[in-house]
């Protein structure tokens, strides 16, 4: 007897195999074919650059009391510094936390009689890209707390089941950490494609996806995926969630922002902690975004010379145009009369009708700026 769930697996393996056979296609021809053959994607670590975020926003119609929380920098690394945030509001503000995971932000509560709400926070950060020399090996060591923490499951990244299926089936014959990690980071770019139409950068819920062959998203599905494979085979991963700051500076559209107009410029990337290199930067969804988005027409293959660069510099490197907010999951927000965020990288506000649209800052009034500071 035919069940849904064989039903899903079958549709689910045609649509593979359809992806499979999509990768092995020749080049596509494009006009700018020979100035394509030119691209280059090789961010190097060492030049370290200076950046003022600014968020804005104004509840346009105020209900009641109302909430706000705006993400803020959390992250010190070798390639990020979070150092100084400022904020005026009409309301009472305070940084506050996520008890949990730590996501930092910035807490607005306003009265009922303050007719125009508003709140603007700037953020300073410097930045540099990421990338790893694979023949050698790093020293680093990462507590064992925090791995076991980047193996467990969420709400939206199982680790059993048809993810665990997924990922021994990817991972076949690989025997060292890194042949596995480039195993699902290949898988994830054969298999999965960005679909425009996703709102905002997507809901991350990677068992449905799986379940029903829809592997179609952006990059809080497509990275969530990897980082939930990886999770099952025994690979720390994590998403990072933040927000592209400036162009790219290797000529692709679609892997920077327009620093005046950052609202809907959010991105979240992942990391995989692999013996004797340690963390190491990912980003699968982006060369899936380069695929479908760079050109007019839709690259299939990730050998065509637009996307090459793009997916062999991904797997152990990141551009430093790119701010990361947090790494946490399944957010609380302090006071937050709703649910638990899947992932907190958008501007949250509530009033007394309920939690407004985060992926409609027309709607929700919000504006996102960034300004480099030049030395």
């Amino acid at each position: 007897m035919t069940t849904v769930h064989d039903a899903a697996r079958r549709k689910f393996i045609q649509k593979s195999a359809v992806a499979l056979a999509a990768s092995a296609l020749p080049a596509i021809n494009f006009a700018a074919s020979e100035a394509a053959a030119d691209r280059q994607f090789s961010p190097q670590a060492g030049h370290w650059r200076t950046f003022d975020v600014t968020t804005r926003v104004d509840i346009a119609k105020p209900q009641g009391a109302t909430q706000v929380w705006l993400p803020i920098p959390s992250v010190d690394t070798e390639w990020q510094q979070s150092q100084t945030n400022s904020f005026s509001s009409n309301g009472q503000a305070h940084i506050a936390s996520d008890a949990d995971h730590g996501a930092r932000m910035l807490y607005v509560a306003f009265e009922d009689s303050v007719a125009q709400p508003y709140v603007e926070l700037t953020s300073r950060i410097r930045a540099q890209s990421r990338s790893i020399d694979w023949t050698t090996q790093s020293g680093s060591v990462e507590d064992k707390d925090t791995l076991k923490a980047r193996l467990a499951a969420t709400a939206l990244l199982p680790v059993d089941g048809i993810v665990l299926q997924t990922a021994l089936a990817a991972t076949k014959g690989a025997k060292t950490d890194v042949e596995k990690a480039q195993r699902l980071f290949d898988w994830v770019v054969t298999n999965t494609y960005r679909e425009p139409k996703t709102r905002g950068c997507g809901e991350g819920d990677i068992k449905t996806m799986l379940e029903t062959g829809n592997l179609g998203g952006k990059c809080a599905d497509l990275n969530a995926l990897f980082v939930g494979l990886c999770r099952a085979v025994g690979l720390p991963a994590r998403d990072v969630y933040g927000l592209r700051v400036a162009p790219s500076a290797f000529g692709y559209r679609e892997l920077g922002g327009n620093s005046a107009k950052l609202q809907g410029a959010q991105h979240c990337r992942a990391e995989v902690y692999l013996k004797g290199h340690g963390w190491v930067a990912m980003d699968p969804a982006d060369v899936a975004k380069v695929m479908r988005m760079e050109t007019p027409e839709w690259i299939k293959s990730a050998q065509h010379p637009i996307v090459a660069p793009i997916n062999k510099g991904l797997f152990g490197a990141w551009e430093g145009n790119w701010m990361a907010y947090n790494t946490a999951h399944d957010v609380t927000l302090p006071h937050s009369k709703g649910g638990k965020l899947g992932f907190f990288m958008y501007p949250v506000a509530e009033t007394a009708a309920g939690r407004l649209d985060s992926y409609a800052p027309d709607t929700f009034k919000y504006q996102i700026s960034a300004l480099e500071i030049k030395a």
